[in-house]
């Protein structure tokens, strides 16, 4: 039995490899950092060792290969031994492609927004016409309960990560996967611990075209200028998608919450849509999942299946519970685009109750001043927003975001003696008091962080129980 070590484990993806390897019969053992539910749960339960931090013993007995993952560097004691003791090793995105995707059929779902949903939602159209598919998305679409399956057929799902790979090796996990189909939602300039401005982006999704066959498609959506100037380096098929101009697939809204929709193509209607997901992004996602379908000959009648059993994905708008009349939500949203899109979409739903959003400034392009000025305008949804103070973890005070600013912007125009529309907080316990103190029943509170933020869900159920 091949013997695979993973460092750096409990990461989604990480942990999603190791939910294939165990798949293919390998032997799976792990190491991270902070090991905690779920992954944790998840590993366990199917009988995958972990051991808790980065120690040379780790590596006892010697695995036959070792997945580094792309949150370990250079100086991890872990690491450290696996070169020094000449064991073999290689990312997690190499090892995807070696031992999954080749000889396969990838469709990648790529861009700065939508990755994780549309990835999902290819999954359960693909799913619904009995094929099912392998998938590796980077959250846990709730119709499966799992963010990783190995396929039984020739179909496998991939969300498409901009992001680097190893220490060892820079290039976005996205150039790894030769996808056959592949999906481009959007392009705007995120991740600046690694890309220095927007065209560094733009040049690893015009090498990512280049990695699709002439036989494959490059499904772009046409209402967002920076695909379209991706579009004359495609070698491969191209159709688009949109909400607007004339793309060859279209979808026209039928409800302002995006609640239900129809898909035409070539101006011709398809199908209707009615499901549970909210906002015009999620259309152009399920639009963009059904594009790829279509292209590659899925029947209309189980791509609206698919998508209308689409339940969602965890940690996107994801319902979490409800106390003393008051619906709080869980989002993952850590850009300034995300966040407008994700209340403008609840907005829609609830008409005119009071929102509140709880924003913790976390990934580490947020904690910087790089969204300074669009972070304000992408709260225009919300009737109160509480921001936390970033934490510096090696920013200076000149390089961190600027939550007084941000918040000064928010409350210009406040009538006097009113409470503010926005508020700085240090942290989850006063973010939690602030909260018990002034919301009122019909309110919604949408807590935004791509972290634990210290448990504040839980808190806030606590307090309000």
């Amino acid at each position: 039995m091949t013997h695979l070590h993973i460092i750096g484990i409990c990461g989604t993806a990480m942990a999603g490899l190791a939910t294939m390897a165990k798949e293919q019969g390998m032997w799976v053992t792990g190491s991270d950092s902070g090991i905690y539910p779920p992954m944790s749960t998840l590993l366990e339960s199917l009988e995958i060792s972990l051991t808790e931090g980065f120690h040379p013993d780790h590596l006892d007995p010697r695995p036959d290969l070792v997945l580094v993952g792309n949150t370990i560097s250079r100086g991890n004691p872990e690491l450290e031994a696996v070169l020094d003791r000449d064991i073999p090793y290689c990312s997690g995105a190499q090892w995807l492609f070696e031992h999954v995707l080749a000889g396969r059929h990838a469709v990648v779902a790529s861009g700065t927004h939508g990755k994780t949903t549309t990835t999902s939602l290819l999954a359960c159209i693909w799913e619904a016409a009995g094929l099912h598919p392998g998938f590796l998305i980077g959250g846990i679409p709730l119709d499966f309960g799992r963010g990783a399956r190995l396929p039984r057929g020739p179909w496998v799902m991939v969300e498409g990560d901009e992001y680097d790979t190893a220490f060892f090796d820079k290039r976005p996990k996205f150039l790894h996967y030769r996808p056959k189909t592949l999906i481009v939602n959007n392009l705007e300039f995120d991740h600046a611990d690694i890309y220095p401005d927007l065209e560094a982006i733009r040049r690893q999704f015009r090498l990512l075209l280049r990695s699709v066959p002439a036989s494959g498609h490059l499904i772009a959506n046409g209402d967002d200028p920076e695909v379209r100037a991706l579009l004359p380096f495609a070698f491969s098929r191209v159709v688009t998608y949109g909400l607007t101009g004339r793309q060859t697939f279209m979808a026209t809204l039928e409800s302002g919450d995006g609640r239900c929709w129809t898909v035409h193509q070539e101006g011709v209607a398809l199908f209707s849509v009615q499901w549970s997901a909210l906002g015009e992004h999620n259309v152009l996602n399920g639009l963009a999942a059904a594009a790829a379908a279509l292209v590659n000959g899925l029947p209309p009648e189980r791509i609206k299946a698919g998508l209308e059993r689409f339940q969602g994905v965890a940690r996107r708008l994801q319902w979490r519970f409800e106390a003393n009349r008051v619906a709080v939500y869980d989002d993952f949203a850590h850009h300034p685009t995300a966040i407008a899109t994700t209340l403008a979409g609840l907005r829609a739903n609830i008409g005119s109750a009071r929102l509140w959003v709880v924003l913790e400034p976390r990934s580490n392009t947020m904690r910087t001043r790089v969204h300074q000025d669009r972070l304000a305008p992408a709260f225009v949804s919300a009737d109160r927003v509480i921001l936390a103070r970033p934490q510096a973890r090696g920013l200076s005070a000149a390089e961190m975001l600027d939550v007084e600013a941000v918040v000064a912007q928010l409350n210009q125009g406040d009538p006097p003696g009113d409470s503010p529309t926005a508020v700085v907080v240090a942290d989850a316990n006063e973010a939690v008091a602030l909260l018990s103190r002034q919301c009122a029943p019909g309110d919604h509170v949408v807590i935004m962080s791509n972290g634990g933020f210290d448990g504040i869900h839980q808190k806030l159920q606590q307090a309000w129980s």
